[in-house]
């Protein structure tokens, strides 16, 4: 096993206090009754979180915020990245990012956004977080922001297959340290599927057909690079994109339905590159995850980029 990717040290994440049955998108996305049954009951959606009212810093700043809170010296925070799926999340001149880090009086850090993997971003930014800092001084860390909102039914809907929802996360990332190492990131793109909202329905089903062997290959790889085996992961954490790609993953992986977290599919649906990280979250806060066992995150980004990740968790940081 070659050295650890990178740490993390902390990792926090919030979601909107307004809850919506999926049923009462039907009219904002034009779903028919049909279309409703899939995300229900094929899918296995149910609610959603999503609040118009309130602004992406609104969204994102309250993790980040407590990560923030608990640090020692913020001077030693020397790169700040948003890690998001939409490519545009304001108007043009804004920086987001930047905003971000001045909002959490992180103005010495650099800051800038992270995107083109779409929702397999976040994991990527842990990687690119860890990379920045290694050859500096030890106590130098990166915050990794996630969180965006779904402003329109074409970035909130993914025909068939997810109801975007809103959450956000935030994660404290050094090169090396005493939190959870990730010991592996895997990646792959399919780029002939570049264009998924936008394909053919025979490219639709190609991409169909491929989805579940390769996030299934790709989860391998990550184990592999870790010096482990599936036997050694503990629980996969995933993307909350739907049940029915899950299952499929987990019939080509041929791994019991228990050891990947689908809990939070009905409670959430997907958030874009804050999905790993709330489920990591909700199982800190469950008591299930336990000191020195490995984990798994897995994500998978339109366009079509498969990612996985495999740390070890250190206690409840």
């Amino acid at each position: 096993m070659s050295r650890p990717v990178g740490t993390l040290e902390r990792v926090e994440s919030a979601l909107p206090d307004r809850t919506l049955v999926v049923e009462a998108m039907a009219r904002p996305l034009k779903l028919s009754r049909a279309k409703l049954a899939l995300f229900g009951k094929v899918h296995g959606l149910r609610t959603l979180r999503l609040d118009p009212g309130m602004s992406l810093l609104d969204l994102v700043l309250p993790p980040a915020r407590r990560v923030v809170s608990e640090l020692p010296d913020p001077r030693r925070v020397r790169y700040v990245i948003h890690a998001r799926a939409i490519h545009q999340v304001a108007p043009a001149a804004t920086d987001v990012a930047r905003e971000i880090a001045d909002a959490l009086g992180l103005g010495h850090a650099d800051a800038f956004a992270l995107t083109q993997q779409n929702c397999a971003t976040g994991l990527a930014a842990i990687e690119v977080a860890a990379a920045l800092l290694r050859g500096g001084a030890p106590e130098d860390r990166a915050l990794v922001v996630t969180g965006e909102k779904p402003f329109s039914p074409l970035v909130q809907l993914v025909p068939n297959t997810a109801i975007m929802g809103e959450a956000a996360a935030a994660c404290l990332v050094a090169a090396e340290g005493a939190g959870h190492p990730v010991l592996s990131h895997a990646v792959r793109t399919l780029g002939e599927f570049a264009d998924l909202i936008a394909l053919s329905p025979e490219e639709v089903a190609r991409f169909g057909k491929a989805y579940a062997p390769t996030l299934a290959d790709v989860i391998r790889q990550a184990v592999a690079e870790a010096g482990l085996t599936l036997r050694d992961i503990d629980l996969v954490i995933p993307h909350n994109v739907n049940l029915m790609s899950w299952r499929q993953t987990i019939a080509e992986l041929d791994i019991p339905a228990a050891g990947v977290f689908l809990d939070n599919i009905a409670r959430y649906s997907h958030c874009f590159t804050s999905d790993v990280f709330v489920n990591y979250t909700t199982l800190r806060e469950e008591g299930r995850l336990t000191e020195g066992r490995h984990y798994l995150m897995a994500s998978v980004g339109a366009g079509a980029t498969f990612s996985a990740a495999v740390l070890t968790y250190r206690g409840p940081r």
